[in-house]
């Protein structure tokens, strides 16, 4: 069962969680700093910099 833990960054709570030996951090809690009505476009945008891009690639290679 994921174990759920929440931070504080800048007055604003991001959700942790955590299953086994992996740990996720919320995106969607991040990006409602941005624009709390509209973070899926937040997201969105992200995802198409080529900052993304290429952590995602690098991503995609640790885990072979």
């Amino acid at each position: 069962m994921a174990k759920n833990r929440k931070i504080e960054v800048k007055g604003r709570e991001i959700s942790l969680y955590s299953e086994k030996s992996d740990d996720y951090i919320s995106l969607t809690d991040m990006a409602r700093y941005r624009d709390s009505e509209r973070t899926n476009y937040i997201i969105q945008n992200w995802m198409r910099t080529r900052s993304a891009i290429e952590f995602c690639g690098l991503w995609e290679q640790f885990g072979q």
